[in-house]
């Protein structure tokens, strides 16, 4: 039975930042779709209302997802440096992958709410061109989902 929980909870946190992946790259397109007009690095462009509802949606499941990830996962933070040096290859590659799910939430979130904020409505606006927030943020959502597996894995394993 545990090892159903485990099984679907790893399958959960993959479809929910998949789908945020997704939902990234699809609010990229709506973007690209507006009107716009560029002259050299300056660009005017029009606000998508569905590219900032599928920013909104994408950052909504990046964050649920590695809330989940990291409920599920458990703390298996180490205090001292002499304690990370003692602890097993398991714990290490735990704490690693736990880094490496923060890093990549950090980035991979302001990728999207940077993406979201320029569809705003309220930011009809010319200035320099922002390329590729939110396609970068939905693929950095689909690299969350790996490490976030990962850490669940490792630290569940390196239970006693």
């Amino acid at each position: 039975m545990n090892k159903f929980i485990g099984i679907f909870a790893c399958l959960l946190i993959v479809a929910l930042d998949v789908t945020a992946g997704i939902l990234g790259i699809k609010g990229e397109a709506a973007q690209n779709q507006e009107k716009h007009l560029r002259l050299w690095i300056f660009e005017c462009k029009e606000p998508s209302h569905e590219a900032f509802v599928l920013g909104v949606a994408a950052a909504t499941l990046l964050s649920l997802a590695h809330v989940l990830a990291n409920l599920l996962g458990g703390c298996s933070v180490c205090t001292t440096q002499e304690e990370l040096q003692k602890a097993a290859p398991s714990k290490k590659l735990s704490m690693a992958c736990l880094v490496f799910t923060w890093i990549i939430l950090a980035v991979g979130l302001s990728m999207l709410v940077m993406g979201t904020i320029s569809n705003n409505k309220s930011r009809a606006s010319c200035g320099f061109t922002h390329h590729h927030f939110l396609s970068t943020g939905g693929i950095l959502c689909m690299v969350h989902a790996v490490f976030a597996v990962a850490y669940y894995v490792t630290s569940t394993a390196a239970l006693p």
